[in-house]
């Protein structure tokens, strides 16, 4: 009789999906009882960065939690912490003389390519590295012969995605009529609308013990204290029943807005359990989906959550393969200034920059809104290094991983590569602060002028910046009306506004 192969099955931090392609493969070969499966806790991947607590023990107690829940199914299951994963991975496989190794592909470039190329020979035994299956590009890819210099806008991406998945189509036309409501979910919030508050979920004995030792980590920022997210699938699955429920209806129209009042107005804050597994895309796509078709939220509202991960989410990770490694040598901006202390500690005067990485720093959490057009228009206006503001992201938020940040922060938000992602830079003046936020009415500066000690510093950098790049700005067809603008600043107020604009970024 041949002897049955002796099997390790590794499951990242980030892959905690209920259905894991890894445990079907090795059960289905050798058996249940010749495969152990190991989730690795790297000392080195969790100090790589002086992460936000929250997210150090979401991760952690997700982990631990799914491991508890594949022994409670009768898996044999062992927790390593170790200095890193070939450590940890290197010891496990001695111990239990395996024969082979079976993972999932990685979520992000590093981590494929230690699977791909360093892990057989560090454990010395056959790897095998399996599709990943956590996004729906992994089944699907709208443009499978991409150009590397060719732009591919969101929208059309977004629309092959709506056909191929069926997803609020009828037949081959989109549901309601239109493929975007964009339009009409740009309201500010009404001094008298009141948010629902958001599920949180009781720390129990193992996230108690998680919090004990994120808190004494000397390089997290943050806090533990106050953890209340969920670390489970059941959790996660009561915290989608409750955004389904009670904000999917309202999301729509308020998607855009800021407040210093309600941090979470109607977004749902399922992305930090989204991009660890907990939660598959589809099925919340298809929740909304149903809660269009019964009635219970409008199509505005429903197509533009779905927008946010059959688009925008699933375009973004596309992206990244498509570009990656060149992503980090972006800076089409030519940015030279160091990130802000006061990205670390919130100690800045402006009142819209205070509350949202004041927020940032405890909680590890912003809307996309507060992320795209406070935090990511100033560092572009501030002409604040890509990657340095890219490691901020990576540091600091709950759902921040490569795969989703590089993109998104380098391409989106700073419009770092030119426009390879985003077909403008996405800047405002402090009128659109303004207009979709309470922020200004608090602040000690004047959001109606552009120079002068108490003038908006988002007006002064936005004028500078249209005057520092005003030849590029004028070949983009989507900024050309906002460069016309300073047909109207005479020679004089040009210089006063590079002047002041100067002096302020000096002082940062």
């Amino acid at each position: 009789m041949a002897k049955r192969r002796k099997t390790v099955v590794w499951i990242l931090g980030d892959q905690l999906l209920c259905s894991h392609p890894a445990l079907a493969q090795a059960e289905s070969e050798d058996g249940r009882e010749q495969m152990l499966v190991v989730l690795v806790e790297s000392h080195g991947r969790l100090t790589k960065r002086p992460y936000q607590r929250k997210k150090l023990v979401l991760l952690l107690s997700a982990m631990r939690h799914y491991a508890a829940d594949l022994r409670r199914h009768g898996y044999q299951v062992e927790v390593v912490k170790a200095a890193s994963f070939g450590e940890g991975l290197k010891g496990i496989v001695a111990s239990w003389r395996a024969d082979q190794l079976i993972c999932m592909a990685a979520n992000d470039f590093n981590g494929r390519r230690f699977q791909q190329e360093r892990l057989p020979d560090l454990l010395n035994i056959p790897v095998v590295v399996l599709p990943n299956r956590q996004f729906l590009t992994g089944q699907y890819d709208p443009y499978p012969d991409a150009e590397p210099e060719k732009r591919y806008l969101m929208e059309y991406f977004y629309r092959k995605m709506r056909r191929h998945f069926e997803v609020l189509v009828d037949g081959d036309a989109p549901a309601g009529g239109k493929w975007n409501y964009d339009r009409e979910n740009r309201k500010p919030l009404p001094k008298d609308k009141e948010p629902p508050p958001i599920i949180t979920f009781e720390p129990d004995a193992i996230t108690g013990e998680v919090m004990e030792e994120v808190a004494i980590l000397p390089t997290a920022i943050g806090t533990s204290t106050g953890f209340d997210l969920a670390v489970t699938r059941e959790q996660a699955l009561l915290a989608v029943e409750e955004f389904i429920g009670r904000r999917l209806v309202d999301f729509g129209p308020y998607e855009d807005a800021m407040s210093s009042q309600h941090s979470l107005l109607y977004h749902s804050k399922l992305s930090a359990y989204l991009n660890i597994g907990l939660l598959e895309p589809m099925e919340l796509i298809r929740s909304a989906e149903a809660a269009y078709q019964s009635g219970a939220a409008p199509i505005n509202s429903v197509e533009g959550f779905v927008r946010q991960i059959l688009g925008w989410r699933e375009y973004i990770c596309w992206q990244y393969w498509r570009l990656m490694p060149a992503i980090y040598d972006w800076n089409y901006w030519e940015a030279r200034h160091p990130l802000p202390r006061f990205f670390w500690d919130g100690q800045v005067d402006l009142a819209c920059l205070n509350h949202v990485l004041r927020q940032a720093i405890q909680t590890g959490y912003n809307h996309h809104i507060e992320r795209l057009m406070i935090l990511c228009n100033f560092s572009l206006l501030a002409g604040v290094k890509p990657n340095e503001v890219n490691e901020w992201f990576l540091s600091t938020y709950i759902d921040a991983y490569d795969w989703v940040m590089a993109p998104n922060v380098l391409g989106m938000g700073l419009n770092a590569d030119g426009g390879l992602i985003a077909t403008k830079p996405y800047i405002a003046s402090a009128n659109y602060i303004n207009k979709m936020s309470d922020h200004c009415g608090s602040c000690r500066y004047d959001r109606k002028k552009r120079i002068g000690d108490d003038a908006c510093p988002f007006n002064t950098l936005y004028w500078n910046f249209l005057i520092q790049h005003e030849e590029r700005l004028r070949a983009n067809p989507r900024l050309g009306p906002n460069v016309l603008g300073l047909r109207h600043l005479d020679d004089h107020e040009r210089l006063a506004v590079q002047q002041d604009a100067g002096r302020f970024l000096d002082r940062l």
